[in-house]
């Protein structure tokens, strides 16, 4: 490795890196190494790549009373240089997994919502925080997937992701900065141990490298050798997920029923992690399959992973949002105008009917007295047209293949306290026209349920 990383150098290392990435946009916290990987393009795109488009980032977390002077200096480093950069605020809730991650997700949170179609993120993380990371995962207790540590090149919220800097030491970045007077903001939180992070760099770490010179290149090897087997099991992996997949994404518990507690277990993480889901623990996996797979039918069982919910319906296992509960709404609706349904639910509306053929959800129009409503939540016995006796709501339901977490979502039109219509499901037979009633066809457009 080279240790006296010279203008030539870097430039070099980071055109080798990016290969043909040409809209580039770097994180700038205005600290050293983010500092050295911008200086380093700027130099690349004015000495050998003039059609690199390079702009910064830089992320306001408030969490400092020096942030405001931070922004400043990463604005006269980058005007210097003629780099664009954006400053964004951002709120941080520490409750949520503390602060350093809170800190972390709020970032690349604001990262997602702010590049450009077709533009890469840069990351400036080197070799020894690649071996922070190592040690923080093997803390943790975590498998192959978490001690492949940080890749060099991925894709993350919908947006590629590169660390040109991870094969790089910060004693590297540190000798770049001196020989090119190079001046960065020195963050006070970096020197508070309370925080995990920075008790290995301060405390623990020191006492390795004094000891073993390459540890940080030991395990950096470590951590890619974790990422082959990775990569080696999905490769493994992927027909069986793939047959055991439906078109809207659920799982098989049958077809899982026959493999063995390991291989079920890689399977369920690749079919979270194939849905952004939060990774769950070993205790969490066991869980999923004991008390969601294997509960009973009627059971309606559910496991929370993060911001989704593992659920069982039919034999199947589905990974789905929290939902907000509609069940007790009520919404008045005045049909000469569309109705916008809560929680991103679509549209309902009514449309003159033009193809006599043709009766999907047809129903007759209000007689006097009668109001309209939108509800969602239905109980007691519902007549639907077809069925030659009425059933009740919850095994009529059961009966359309409609699971549980849906049953409650659907838009349902009452005219006064009697159920109508289930607009796409059904209709009831208080629904049905007499001695030639006005009609009109109940339409509900701009959701994705059934």
């Amino acid at each position: 490795m080279n240790r006296h990383p010279s203008a030539l150098f870097l430039t070099e290392h980071l055109r080798s890196k990016i290969g043909s990435a040409r809209k580039l946009c770097v994180a700038f916290s205005g600290g050293l190494d983010s500092t050295v990987l911008l200086a380093g393009l700027a130099q690349l795109r004015d000495n050998q790549v003039p059609d690199l488009r390079l702009r910064a980032l830089h992320v306001h977390h408030g969490l400092s009373p020096f942030a405001d002077g931070w922004a400043i200096h990463c604005h006269d480093f980058c005007q210097l240089r003629n780099i664009g950069l954006s400053v964004i605020k951002v709120q941080v809730n520490a409750r949520d997994g503390g602060i350093e991650a809170a800190a972390r997700a709020a970032r690349y949170q604001a990262f997602s919502t702010q590049l450009e179609e077709g533009e890469v993120l840069l990351t400036a993380q080197h070799l020894n925080d690649q071996c922070e990371t190592f040690l923080l995962a093997l803390k943790r207790g975590s498998g192959p997937a978490g001690l492949s540590a940080m890749s060099a090149n991925s894709m993350g919220l919908g947006y590629r992701l590169m660390r040109p800097l991870l094969d790089l030491s910060r004693d590297q970045l540190e000798e770049y900065a001196d020989q090119h007077q190079l001046t960065w903001i020195e963050d006070d939180s970096n020197c508070d141990a309370r925080f995990d992070r920075n008790f290995l760099r301060l405390d623990i770490l020191p006492s390795l490298y004094a000891r073993w010179p390459h540890f940080a290149q030991s395990t950096a090897r470590s951590a890619s050798l974790c990422a082959e087997q990775e990569s080696l099991l999905d490769e493994l992996l992927s027909e069986s997920l793939t047959a055991l997949t439906d078109e809207q994404g659920s799982l098989s518990v049958v077809g899982m029923g026959s493999f063995s507690a390991a291989r079920r277990s890689a399977l369920l993480r690749r079919w979270l992690a194939g849905r952004e889901a939060k990774m769950p623990s070993r205790e969490q996996l066991q869980r999923i399959w004991d008390e969601v797979a294997l509960s009973r039918e009627d059971a309606q069982a559910q496991l929370q992973l993060g911001s989704f919910v593992v659920r069982r319906y039919r034999q199947r296992l589905y990974l789905l949002p929290q939902y907000s509960s509609l069940k007790d709404q009520v919404i008045s609706w005045d049909p000469a105008d569309k109705l916008l349904l809560p929680d991103a639910l679509g549209v309902l509306s009514v449309s003159a009917i033009r193809d006599a053929g043709d009766e999907s959800c047809v129903i007759r129009q209000p007689r006097a007295g009668e109001t309209i409503t939108v509800r969602f939540h239905a109980s007691g016995m519902i007549e639907k047209v077809g069925r030659d006796r009425a059933r009740q709501a919850k095994k009529l339901w059961s009966e359309l293949g409609v699971p549980p977490w849906q049953r409650d979502r659907i838009p349902l039109v009452y005219y006064n306290e009697q159920l109508i219509a289930a607009p796409g499901w059904f209709i009831t037979r208080q629904a049905l026209a007499e001695n030639n009633e006005g009609q009109w066809r109940l339409l509900w457009s701009g959701c994705s349920i059934k």
